[in-house]
């Protein structure tokens, strides 16, 4: 074996061992609710951030069909990336279904992240679509309008025309990854 296939051999093992450590660290159990109830409460603790964190939020979600909440997000990576999470769709401000949110990439990236998504369904065909989808895809089954609210901005329900409507919020960590590429979400056999 020469030097080079050496040198590669050895970045492909450190390369795999921080990747399991990565994913060891975002994906252990202590990070995802397990029961309905406990994603349930981290939903309501999402949607108050939500309702405070984006002015004119709560009035805009209020004019939805129905809301897609998940709290805490996280994403870990070192040139290969995967993300996790687990939440729950609400409709009339009642949990109707449990769904988790799964992607993986691949570039120049290293860190980690943790972030609430919310996607607004304000058209009762965009909520059908996803509802009787068995995994959707952002970007394939429907697009996400992301909407990015700055200081002293607002959302409204004049502003947001759009029939799917996704807001990144309160984002931790060392990785400024904020769209919805690739982002599947299926739906999660949970019972109440």
């Amino acid at each position: 074996m020469d030097q080079s296939q050496k040198s590669r051999k050895t970045q492909w093992l450190i390369l795999s061992i921080f990747l399991t450590m990565v994913l060891n660290i975002f994906l252990s159990n202590d990070l995802f609710a397990k029961t309905a109830k406990e994603i349930d409460v981290s939903v309501d603790v999402a949607i108050e951030r939500f309702y405070k964190q984006v002015e004119g939020s709560k009035a805009l979600a209020d004019t939805s069909k129905g809301m897609l909440v998940m709290p805490n997000v996280v994403k870990g990576a070192f040139i290969i990336g995967g993300e996790y999470g687990e939440g729950a769709l609400r409709i009339g401000g009642k949990t109707v279904d449990y769904y988790n949110i799964i992607s993986g990439s691949i570039g120049l990236q290293i860190g980690g992240q943790a972030k609430d998504i919310i996607l607004l369904f304000m058209t009762d065909d965009a909520l059908k679509q996803f509802r009787k989808s068995k995994g959707w895809e952002a970007g394939i089954d429907g697009n996400v309008a992301l909407i990015t609210v700055g200081d002293g901005e607002r959302v409204d329900t004049r502003t947001a025309k759009d029939p799917i409507i996704g807001f990144v919020f309160d984002a931790k960590g060392l990785i400024a990854d904020i769209s919805f590429k690739g982002a599947k979400f299926t739906r999660l056999d949970k019972k109440k």
